[in-house]
């Protein structure tokens, strides 16, 4: 004969769906937001694996997480984070799907006439395996959202320090937006390295994109100017406006020695006729 709780557990894995079905419009019922039948469609299936999950835990007394769990939950927040969703999108279902399963599973124990005792057992097995859940979820989205924001920073700093070859043995690197520490530390890594692989003899720093420069940032520049000039590069500044020079003679940066001219044309120009 069936005791009870294997009565429980059995009508949690073979109705399944049903049950999923049934919470899920319940659930979307309580958040009260209209949700693509797409993500309706998925929850369905999710909550379907998780009554599974949480059959079998019940019917072996088992009080571990099934693997199976930990690995959806990593998931779903895997899939959140690559999408460009919000964490709090996730959390915030939580709350009214946890209402709907301790209800949910009340009704089925009363109908199976369990004891007080197995409910609360039950109960505290479903908030446990929820809690888990949602934990797992939230370090997986964290995770995968570190991940894709380093990428990311990773294209942003390549594309903020291009070293663009005009002519022969003649490069131009733009200088765009506010330039601080960060900024300048990453130009003397990156371009610097690049100036020297692509054999230039010539390196035209063009500031005229640049929105901010401050006295300390300036040094920076002249540091790289004087690390180009270890290598056997020239330098050249371009757009340097009246406000950056300024700031430039302020901090005690004396740019009297590395060539400047109005614009990058004049520059090339300037070092056509020269050669």
């Amino acid at each position: 004969m069936v005791n009870s709780i294997t009565a429980v557990a059995n009508e949690l894995q073979q109705k399944s769906e049903q049950i999923s079905k049934e919470m899920v419009e319940k659930i979307i019922d309580k958040i009260g937001v209209e949700i693509p039948q797409l993500e309706i469609n998925q929850a369905i299936e999710v909550y379907t694996e998780y009554l599974g999950f949480l059959g079998e835990t019940i019917k072996k007394s088992d009080e571990t997480t099934p693997e199976a769990l930990l690995e959806w939950s990593r998931n779903n927040g895997e899939r959140e984070a690559a999408k460009g969703g919000r964490i709090s999108d996730i959390i915030l279902r939580y709350p009214p799907t946890r209402l709907v399963f301790i209800d949910k599973m009340a009704e089925i124990c009363l109908r199976h006439d369990l004891k007080v005792e197995d409910i609360i057992w039950i109960n505290k097995r479903v908030n446990n395996m929820l809690d888990i859940s949602i934990n797992e979820t939230v370090f997986a989205f964290e995770r995968q959202n570190s991940k894709l924001m380093k990428e990311v920073q990773d294209e942003v700093n390549i594309l903020s320090t291009p070293v663009v070859p005009v002519q022969e043995n003649i490069a131009v690197l733009p200088l765009v937006g506010k330039m601080d520490h960060d900024r300048a530390t990453l130009i003397m890594e990156r371009a610097v390295p690049l100036v020297a692989k692509q054999k230039i003899q010539c390196l035209i720093i063009d500031f005229s994109g640049i929105v901010t420069i401050d006295a300390t940032i300036a040094k920076h520049v002249f540091d790289i100017h004087n690390v180009l000039r270890l290598l056997g590069v020239d330098s050249i500044a371009t757009g340097m406006r009246p406000e950056l020079a300024q700031a430039a003679v302020e901090g005690g940066v004396d740019f009297s020695s590395i060539k400047t001219f109005s614009t990058v044309k004049q520059a090339i120009e300037s070092i056509n006729n020269n050669n």
